[in-house]
């Protein structure tokens, strides 16, 4: 996982004084987030890997400076993925043992980035953001609201040294050599990215729009959809309407990957740091998502896969068996990551203001969409990854088109 963050010159102290308040202030969390400052490492006796952690053991700290402009990267609705690649810390994880995080601070042009890779064998998005609030935190001087909870036993399945086991045998047979699963890597230089906001007014009034198309296919819903399943059922219905036209008799498929915590028998304590998912997977045929109740037909199916991991919240944890088993067209098939629950702007503060801009970096896959809470803390900025720059201008074209519709049929 990599994320970078902006911030803008004003408020900021001097770089020197940043590098220092940050470096500081990491070393600080790191006493409650120890394993971030270890080595993922194969154990050769047992076949196992663990995160290892020593007294020489740190973290990558970079400083770096560009001649890039802070308010033009923080502002563009179009990426500049070949500068904000460069800000960004790169670890060679290709074999074991590696570290698992590493920073770096750039100084901007009128500002700052700071940009975080955290390895996604040992936390996911929620994790990520939990270290993330407790640095900036630490950095601000204060304590941060909760310690995390490293211990894997909190997950009470009587598998669970067997299920790691099987997926490293099946997946990562070269131990300690580690080959990149490219089931989601292509050439990503070369996509077109953007990112979207839909503001709390906009978020309302799909909501709205969901709930009302619903009660005309005769699927009333008992209130309108989470915020999640609207975002994702617009974002997927756009999303086959710019790849697909009403003729094509195929199916189009969305997979998500939803945390398990809460799920799971007995439930996680929320504060378990590490990866706790699992994936769903829906389709529809894509005159479905073509039709004039499509995001209520996108909702539903999002829904029913929610219901699912509910029943089973353990049946998508081997997300490759299952994809295959299911089928999927990966050309056709938009991937989501990230969660409107996540509120970086909220929790990103290192004390001299929310900011300016977040946004993840490592996006390969041709359909991605990766979602945070947005800036003002009621919406959800959407960023999105499609190869075609026809697309692109295909799905911002439906998006715009969707939005004046709804506020059109709502006044």
């Amino acid at each position: 996982m990599q994320h970078v963050l902006f911030y803008e010159v004003a408020g900021l102290p001097p770089f020197d004084s940043v590098v220092r308040s940050l470096q500081s202030s990491l070393n600080a969390t790191l006493e409650s987030f120890a394993p971030l400052a270890g080595k993922l490492a194969y154990l050769e006796d047992t076949g196992d890997v663990a995160i290892a952690c020593s007294a020489s053991d740190g973290v990558k700290f970079v400083t770096a400076e560009s001649d890039a402009d802070a308010r033009r990267l923080a502002g563009d609705e179009l990426h500049d993925l070949q500068t904000f690649e460069q800000l960004v810390p790169e670890l060679d994880m290709s074999k074991l043992p590696t570290s698992v995080l590493a920073v770096q601070a750039t100084r901007l042009e009128g500002g700052l980035a700071v940009g975080v890779m955290v390895h996604h064998g040992i936390a996911d998005g929620k994790s990520f953001w939990i270290f993330v609030e407790a640095w900036a935190a630490a950095c601000r001087g204060e304590t941060p609201a909760a310690t995390p909870c490293f211990d894997r036993s909190a997950i009470k399945l009587h598998i669970v040294v067997e299920i790691a086991r099987s997926v490293l045998r099946k997946y990562t047979p070269k131990l300690p050599v580690v080959p990149e699963q490219n089931l989601f890597v292509g050439e990503h230089k070369r996509f077109t990215r953007r990112t979207f906001t839909v503001d709390a007014k906009q978020l309302e009034r799909l909501k709205q729009s969901i709930a009302r198309d619903g009660e005309a296919r005769g699927e009333p819903l008992v209130r309108p959809p989470p915020t999640f399943v609207a975002v994702i059922a617009m974002a997927w219905t756009l999303f086959a309407r710019c790849k697909t036209t009403a003729a094509d008799d195929g199916e189009v498929f969305v997979l998500f990957l939803a945390d398990v915590r809460e799920r799971l028998d007995p439930p996680v304590d929320a504060r378990y740091f590490g990866t706790c998912l699992s994936l769903c997977v829906a389709r529809l045929p894509v005159n479905d998502l073509h039709g004039d109740c499509a995001l209520a037909a996108a909702a539903s199916s999002i829904q029913e896969e929610i219901l699912k991991l509910a029943e089973d919240p353990r049946a998508g944890w081997e997300f490759m068996s299952l994809m295959k088993k299911t089928g999927i067209d990966m050309d056709r098939t938009m991937n989501v990551s990230g969660s409107p629950v996540f509120r970086p702007y909220d929790v990103a503060d290192f004390g001299w203001g929310k900011p300016r801009r977040t946004e993840p970096i490592r996006m390969n896959h041709d359909g991605q969409v990766a979602l945070v809470r947005d800036k003002d803390g009621r919406g959800v900025q959407v960023s999105v990854s499609l190869h075609q720059p026809a697309h692109m201008v295909a799905f911002k074209s439906e998006l715009l088109e969707l939005l004046e519709s709804q506020m059109h049929s709502i006044n």
